[in-house]
């Protein structure tokens, strides 16, 4: 199972494409870290050590909720949705984690998914070129996101809550995920979870800057 807080490692986009997609199903809540407290205790809980996330870079597009695009451990990181299970658990498929200087046709792809129209005139971009590209853009913002998550599994079935910091706006949040869709069901039903909207990095960090 992976280390869901490892730090990262750079990952080319052929190497992403092998990876097996997980599902995501994410709460955000006020008061949801309580409520999953609560009911996480059932004998088959395994904790996680608590991390307080390194600075990240969230990259909005008007024109997309699909391309999950972020900077994190100072890699430019992303993955897009793929699909959906019976349940609505958005199913997301790694496309790399890329060392800046990111080249010019990685960056293209990149923006692609995000769906901006932008010329590149650069043969490399570093962090602070791909910034400039995205302030430049009417179609793009950036989000700064600072997380302190906690972690732990249920059955395998990877689970965390955690309080996020959106450009300084607190809010918190609860997520499962596994490539095991159905276990990942039973495990979202028993913390209570199924009745709540599936809301997704990008659609909450829209919300907190206007762009929803």
């Amino acid at each position: 199972m992976a280390d869901v807080f490892a730090q990262n490692k750079a990952t080319s986009a052929a190497e992403a494409e092998k990876i097996v997609p997980r599902a995501e199903f994410r709460v955000f809540e006020q008061g949801i870290i309580e409520h999953v407290k609560s009911k996480m205790w059932n004998g088959r809980t395994v904790l996680f050590k608590a991390r307080r996330m390194p600075l990240e870079t969230y990259f909005l597009s008007v024109h997309t909720n699909e391309a999950n695009v972020k900077v994190r451990d100072g890699l430019l990181d992303i993955k897009t949705k793929v699909g959906e299970t019976p349940e609505g658990y958005e199913i997301f498929q790694p496309r790399g984690k890329f060392q800046f200087p990111v080249p010019q046709a990685d960056v293209a792809t990149i923006l692609s998914h995000l769906k901006a129209e932008i010329t590149l005139t650069q043969d490399n971009y570093t962090i602070e070129d791909f910034i400039a590209l995205v302030k430049e853009s009417r179609d793009l913002t950036a989000v700064t996101v600072e997380k302190m998550r906690y972690g732990f599994t249920i059955d395998n079935i990877i689970c965390e809550y955690a309080q996020v910091w959106l450009n300084g706006a607190l809010v918190e949040t609860a997520c499962c995920e596994s490539e095991d869709y159905q276990g990942m069901k039973r495990v979202v039903e028993e913390l209570g979870l199924s009745e709540k909207a599936n809301t997704n990095y990008l659609r909450a960090a829209k919300q907190v800057v206007g762009m929803a």
